[in-house]
This record gives structure tokens, C-alpha cells and sequence, in this order.
């Protein structure tokens, strides 16, 4: 009888247990097998394809373009999402402002992308200009400018715009659940006392959403180190504005080199592994104090 009440649970558990295995612990075993051989998995080469990931020109661009995203794309996100949260808290139409906000998320990357890239078309000055904001220029007079093309930088602020109209409504979700959860006498008991606003804000909501922001603002990094449809729509890496998703998708499926498109992969693995660690620690933490 003891002998079957420790084999039940195991029994429960192990149809999970085989499809985790099968489709998560077994293809990254086998990825990291990969990137140690060359483009057609035939030939042993070590390290190559990892010191060709720290060497070559395109992934340098990308490993820069992805930490560019991290550095403007989270912060963004995460302080429009925890302002909007706060500003709409009060709101008549609370629920419907916020439904519009959140509705970006409703659509498929793909198709956000291919909405902002016509934004951001760009047409001669002599021909008529089909996208919103070079009409917009043209109707003051200025002339259009080739967003995704023009420079580096500008369009790779471009592209971060795009993720950061989509994800915003997500933090807005979730911080406006944390700031509810605020018990409203201590915040009152505050305004009778004297506090500004400001000082409520600084010294009372936000060291209370802390956990809930940073398991957001973490969320947001493993996003963003993984972006890939927005730039593959609208630029397809060109015009240095490559990131290492959109790198390995190309080394797999149009360079058919097997090798380096694991070893790009087994980086953005890596890369990520901190942040789940980092959300785990705040999970137990907050267990701990329940």
C-alpha cells in the first residue's frame, strides 16, 4: 500500500513529465549538440561557430541592437504602463481607455508590424506621400524622411516604438492590478498628514509595486531579447537594424547552416536564463512573506 502511494503521483505527473521532456529539455539538449559541428552537422569544429558569433560584423550589430532595445524598450514600457495604470485609476471610463490601450495586444506581431511599417512609408518628394507621418511633414511643408532606412539609430528607434505601442497595454494590465491592491486608508492616511502626491507616489506606491515591477520589467527584457517579428516585417535586419532572433532565423532557414544558427540560439538561452532566475527569486521571496 505505501509502495503504491509513492508511485501515483509519479504516474499523474509523467504524461507532463514525457511532453516537457519531449518538446522543451530534449531539443536544447540537442542544440547545444548541434553548435559544436559545422553548417551540415557532419563535421566536429569546437568553438568556431561561438567565436564566429563574438567576431562576426552582423552579429556584433545585433548583440548591439538587441542591448539598444533592452536599454530604451523596457524602461519605456514599464514607466508609460505604471503612469497610465495610475492616471486612469480614477477615471470615469477607466475600463474602456484602458481596453483601448490594451487592444494593441490583440493583434498579432506580424500584423503590427506591417500597420507601423506603412506609417512609416516613405515616398519622393515629388510623389505623394502614403505614409501618415511623411504626410504629416509634407503638410507642414517639410520634406519626407526614410524612417527605416535613414539612419542606424533613428530606425532602430523606429522599430522599438513598435514593440513599445504593443506592449505597453500589458505592463498597464498588470501594474494597474498591483497599484489596486494598495490598501487606499494608507494612501489617505497620507494625504491627511501632509504628503504631496508626489512624495505618496515616491515613498508609498512605488516601494510597494516594487516586486510587481520588477517581475515586469524582467518579463519585458526576455521579450525583447527574443524580438523577432517586428524587425523581420519591417526591415529583415537590413540597414543595421539586425537583432540575434532575426540572425538565427536567417543562419537556419536561408543560409541552411545548421551550426551557427545553434550556437546563436544557445546565446539567446544564456541570455535569458538570468532573467528566469530573476523571476524566480522574486516568486519565493514573495511566497516567503505570504
Amino acid at each position: 500500500m505505501i509502495h503504491t502511494k509513492k508511485i501515483t503521483p509519479w504516474l499523474y505527473i509523467s504524461p507532463a513529465a514525457f511532453l516537457l521532456f519531449f518538446f522543451l529539455v530534449y531539443p536544447s539538449i540537442n542544440t547545444v549538440y548541434i553548435s559544436f559541428f559545422n553548417y551540415n552537422s557532419e563535421k566536429f569544429i569546437g568553438l568556431e561557430n561561438y567565436f564566429y558569433c563574438f567576431t562576426n560584423e552582423t552579429m556584433l550589430t545585433s548583440f548591439r541592437n538587441n542591448a539598444l532595445w533592452i536599454a530604451f524598450f523596457v524602461p519605456l514600457t514599464v514607466f508609460l504602463g505604471l503612469i497610465i495604470a495610475i492616471l486612469l485609476d480614477k477615471v470615469k471610463y477607466e475600463s474602456i481607455v484602458k481596453s483601448l490601450i490594451f487592444m494593441p495586444m490583440a493583434i498579432s506581431f506580424v500584423g503590427a508590424g506591417v500597420i507601423w511599417k506603412f506609417v512609416y512609408a516613405y515616398r519622393p518628394v515629388s510623389a505623394a506621400q502614403t505614409g501618415i507621418l511623411n504626410a504629416i511633414r509634407s503638410f507642414f511643408q517639410l520634406e519626407p524622411l526614410p524612417w527605416l532606412i535613414i539612419r542606424p539609430w533613428l530606425n532602430n528607434f523606429c522599430l522599438i516604438m513598435v514593440g513599445v505601442w504593443i506592449w505597453t497595454g500589458f505592463c498597464m494590465v498588470i501594474l494597474s492590478a498591483s497599484y489596486k491592491g494598495i490598501p487606499r486608508e494608507l494612501l489617505e492616511a497620507a494625504r491627511v498628514d501632509g504628503a504631496t502626491e508626489f512624495k505618496i507616489f515616491w515613498k508609498i506606491i512605488l516601494p510597494l509595486m516594487k516586486p510587481t515591477l520588477a517581475v515586469v520589467a524582467t518579463t519585458m527584457t526576455i521579450n525583447v531579447l527574443k524580438v523577432f517579428d517586428i524587425v523581420y516585417v519591417m526591415t529583415n535586419g537590413n540597414f543595421d537594424t539586425e537583432v540575434i532572433a532575426n540572425r538565427m532565423y536567417k543562419e537556419m532557414f536561408i543560409f541552411r547552416n545548421y551550426g551557427r544558427a545553434s550556437s546563436i540560439a544557445v546565446l539567446l538561452l544564456l541570455f535569458i536564463i538570468p532573467m528566469i532566475l530573476v523571476n524566480i527569486r522574486r516568486f519565493r521571496e514573495q511566497e516567503t512573506i505570504r
